[in-house]
């Protein structure tokens, strides 16, 4: 028994130290205080930030403990997925066990489907709007409090599903929303705001552009990328660093950035050129499309690696791993600040895309059937306030400012870009309601092709990415004779009429009909780089 002695102590100190050794005033039972569960994309600082600075709001405003439990799964297009799953199986278990009705597939795929519409009498409905119908009304959760972080189009998709609901800001905070002096505006530059249903709220300010490493482009003779255009010089070979957009919504939205500069500069030119003809914008827009599909498929030919991760480009980047990327404005910022050297230099830099980029938000978002709805809605409260919004963009250890990391965020608030802030601010020159002026966004044109974009991009550059970098650097070494580069860059298979049209189709729900089209087209681009490869004299 003696000898068991010290074992049974070093059991006691590895189960009892972690208590004892805990921060003084943290009270681990029932009375610890509140909970607020988040799903988020943002990163690690603007969690640890935003986290702290509520904490210590919450215990100011109701004498409590609070604790932000973040959730951080990946990308929006990961959190989506995990969202829809979670509610199938929450509304499915509501569905059979406490209205006592069969589950069958067309329940599912109706019950959060914004294509479902509502008769005036319930009496009329069919399974599919009666599954509709009792969603809606419903309380049933997620488990999760709050949606946060992404782009607009992701909350758009869950606010059309039934699974944001009004979290009653907009209605508590009429002053603040409209287009007066001071206000935040429902639209800017053709992007959304808010939500006038108030299921979701912009918070921060983001715009898509390059990150690139001076260093290596100075290795490689290449002057500092300005537009989207540029990262397809052969140049970059092998030196651009891309996410993934089947796995990123950031990315998607960076490339419909891509995409609508090409279809304004077809516009603008067929106008300058006289054209009045009814259909003028409908032509320049498709050419708009095949010009961007050719100038993406450069890109991607030049791309190191697609990653799962949007935030993994700019480190990447930063580290010489890659000449440059297509990122966030704040990933690109943030990794800017991170490695600048005591004189002020920094070997990354970020721009906005020349004449490319929108000014969209970051929104917030309030969960059906949220456990801890109370809380979510002081976290709200809070991230919209002065206090939370100052985090965003306020110098390290500045009165109001994050304690530890420059965000590099731009706040939503308009007054904070009154001059008076100017040298609080760590983007003092970056006033996004300005820049927005010089681009226009239009949904019309790419919103509802969201999803086609990111598959088209797959199925173009990432699946067939072996064939399209052989192919690309053969062209490259032959000086891109006429021929190979014509059918190299052939994107009929992919044009406006297609993504439209049967592309659209197929990524209505059927995942047969998806996979059997994305074969389809990877192995059509396959033998069309090969072709061009050949041609370029390629062995």
């Amino acid at each position: 028994m003696s000898r068991q002695i010290p074992l049974l102590l070093a059991l006691l100190a590895v189960l009892g130290l972690p208590i004892f050794l805990r921060p003084k005033g943290l009270d681990l039972g029932a009375g610890a205080g509140r909970t607020v569960v988040i799903i988020s994309p943002h990163n690690e600082s603007i969690r640890s930030e935003l986290g702290r600075a509520f904490e210590a709001w919450y215990q100011a405003r109701r004498g409590q403990q609070v604790h932000v439990d973040w959730r951080t799964p990946g990308g929006t297009s990961e959190i989506a997925r995990y969202v829809d799953s979670e509610y199938v199986g929450a509304f499915e278990h509501y569905w059979k066990d406490t209205l006592h009705r069969p589950w069958s597939s067309a329940v599912e795929a109706s019950f959060a489907s914004r294509k479902v519409t509502l008769n005036a009498d319930p009496a009329q409905d069919s399974v599919e709007q009666q599954a509709r119908r009792a969603f809606l009304d419903s309380a049933v959760s997620c488990k999760l409090d709050l949606f946060f972080g992404g782009g607009a189009f992701d909350f758009q998709q869950a606010s059309g599903k039934g699974q944001l609901v009004d979290c009653g800001f907009l209605k508590a905070h009429p002053e603040m929303f409209g287009d007066g002096p001071g206000q935040i505006p429902k639209i800017v530059g053709g992007e959304a705001y808010w939500d006038p249903q108030g299921r979701w709220i912009g918070t921060a300010i983001s715009a898509f552009g390059i990150c690139y490493n001076t260093d290596v482009l100075k290795r490689r003779g290449l002057p500092s990328p300005v537009t989207w255009s540029d990262l397809g010089s052969p140049g970059y070979a092998h030196g651009i660093a891309l996410a993934n957009p089947t796995q990123s919504g950031s990315m998607t939205k960076a490339l419909e950035m891509l995409i609508q500069q090409q279809m304004q500069e077809r516009v603008t030119k067929a106008r300058a050129l006289g054209d009045v003809s009814p259909d003028l914008e409908k032509k320049a827009v498709a050419e708009g499309w095949s010009d961007a599909m050719r100038l993406l498929m450069r890109i991607g030919a030049n791309a190191r690696y697609f990653t799962d991760s949007s935030g993994k480009i700019s480190l990447d980047v930063a580290a010489g791993e890659a000449a440059a990327g297509m990122v966030i404005d704040f990933y690109g910022r943030f990794e800017s600040e991170a490695v600048r050297e005591p004189d002020g230099y920094s070997r990354l830099q970020y721009v906005d895309a020349e004449g490319g980029t929108s000014y969209g938000v970051d929104p917030i978002g309030l969960f059906r059937g949220a456990p801890n709805a109370d809380v979510a809605r002081d976290f709200i409260d809070f991230v919209m306030s002065p206090e939370g919004q100052k985090l965003w963009n306020w110098k390290v250890g500045v009165a109001g400012g994050p304690r530890k990391y420059a965000l590099r965020r731009l706040p939503v608030l308009p007054a904070l870009y009154a001059p008076e802030f100017r040298d609080l601010r760590t983007d003092p020159d970056v006033n996004p309601y300005e820049l927005a002026k010089k681009f226009t966004y239009h949904d019309a044109w790419t919103g509802p092709l969201f999803r086609q974009i990111a598959f088209v991009f797959r199925v173009m550059c990432i699946d067939p990415h072996e064939e399209l970098q052989s192919a690309w650097d053969a062209l490259s070494k032959a000086q891109f004779p006429v021929e190979a580069m014509n059918v190299f860059q052939d994107v009929s298979v992919v044009d406006y009429a297609v993504a439209t049209g049967r592309m659209r189709d197929a990524l209505g729900g059927d995942k047969i009909r998806e996979v059997q089209l994305a074969k389809e087209l990877a192995d059509h681009f396959r033998a069309q780089y090969a072709r061009a490869r050949e041609l370029a004299g390629g062995s």
